[in-house]
């Protein structure tokens, strides 16, 4: 069963992830929305706004789950896949009303995947200084663990030294 910390990590991970795909996706859409003529790109911007709105509860979701500790994450989560799905949804439809051009939708799915990699190589990097952490602190347990020991072992040799002694001299 994970830890509280280790649950956390996951869950908190998992979120920094989604939202780092839906701010490529926002920033991908926004760049090409520029180009667009007036008209269209009032309708653009207007579901951008909207976009960026379910991005932002995702975040204030996840905000909100991270000061209020593990019981709930599960609810939580199932909740912000339910909202990832949505902004997902409102991707596929601004791509079919905006986006007819396969350069657009190979640009946002670029970006998605450029979020992706880099979540995963921090997670990666964060996990890789956990790790050699784990190792210092296990070093620092193991050579304070082989200090006692051969103190323990000194002690008792001179117990052993001792008591040859007075055995020694007894008879």
């Amino acid at each position: 069963m994970p830890t509280p910390t280790s649950s956390a990590h996951f869950f908190l991970s998992w979120a920094k992830e989604r939202i780092d795909e839906m701010d490529a996706t926002l920033a991908s859409l926004e760049s090409k929305a520029v180009q667009m003529q007036a008209q269209t790109r009032v309708k653009a911007d207007q579901f951008i706004g909207e976009m960026k709105k379910k991005r932002d509860e995702f975040e204030g979701t996840v905000r909100k789950q991270a000061e209020g500790g593990e019981p709930a994450w599960d609810s939580t989560r199932q909740r912000l896949e339910t909202g990832l799905k949505g902004f997902q949804a409102e991707t596929r439809k601004y791509l079919e009303t905006f986006g007819k051009d396969l350069e657009q939708q190979q640009a946002v799915f670029q970006s998605q995947v450029t979020a992706q990699l880099g979540a995963w190589r921090e997670a990666a990097d964060k996990l890789s200084a956990a790790g050699k952490e784990f190792a210092i602190e296990r070093r620092r347990e193991i050579e304070a663990t082989v200090f006692r020991m051969k103190a323990d072992a000194a002690a008792a040799e001179e117990k052993l030294q001792d008591l040859a002694r007075v055995g020694t001299e007894s008879w």
